[in-house]
């Protein structure tokens, strides 16, 4: 018997499960959604801010992209994406869920040991930075942005510093390298003429006071 919904404008929710199943979450954005649901809208508006942030772009390169689950709001933005982590077990994940309606390059590479090859206009990182060493956090972004075009935008995101005394225990165990707006700001600074710096609550981000933001962004533009 088939079946049909009592308004018919939401028919094609049935024929999209009849024909294609259900849309599955990753490994870690499963893990959230079954400990901490609402980790998961917030995370996904990172996603849509570096999205806006990057649209238009011909070539993007994520970098730390773990399962990947909000990747696919950049290519409603971008022409192409390449996503890579060092961890082949998130990679695997990733690319036995990969939509042939929003397709992208998912690869196994470590940033450490150095640049992806090709060229790209834009390149991202979120939630990546602060699990990287501080001694081995310039060559972590000097080989991220080597193949960024001069006129390239790098965003970076991370939890601030302050934030961490309300960190969840995963995330204090990985988090090694936090830092605050201004130190962010001077750090990217020396790789970028330009740096734009955002804070974020929850789902909003904006310019209000940095010590009271749970995460910030840095959008940087003109590479030294």
């Amino acid at each position: 018997m088939e079946k049909k919904t009592r308004e018919k404008q939401y028919q094609i929710i049935i024929d999209h499960y009849e024909n294609k199943g259900l849309e599955s979450f990753g490994l870690m954005s499963s893990q959230g959604w079954l400990d901490d649901p609402k980790r998961l809208v917030f995370t996904l508006s990172r996603y849509k801010f570096v999205a806006k942030m990057l649209s238009g772009c011909q070539n993007v390169l994520e970098v730390g992209c773990a399962d990947a689950f909000g990747t696919r709001i950049l290519l409603q933005e971008v022409a192409r994406l390449t996503a890579i982590d060092f961890d082949p077990l998130f990679v695997e994940d990733v690319n036995k869920r990969m939509s042939d309606r929003w397709p992208f390059t998912c690869i196994t590479h470590d940033m450490l040991a150095g640049p992806v090859l090709g060229s790209f206009d834009g390149v991202f990182a979120l939630d990546v930075l602060e699990h990287i060493r501080s001694e081995e956090e310039d060559i972590f972004v000097k080989n991220m942005i080597t193949p960024l075009a001069i006129h390239g935008v790098a965003v970076f995101g991370m939890p601030s510093l302050e934030s961490q005394i309300y960190a969840s225990s995963i995330s204090r165990a990985g988090h090694v390298n936090c830092k605050t707006m201004p130190d962010l700001k001077i750090f990217m600074q020396k790789y970028f003429h330009n740096v734009f710096t955002f804070s974020m609550n929850d789902e909003i981000v904006h310019t209000g006071y940095h010590k009271m933001a749970h995460y910030l962004f840095a959008v940087c533009c003109s590479k030294r």
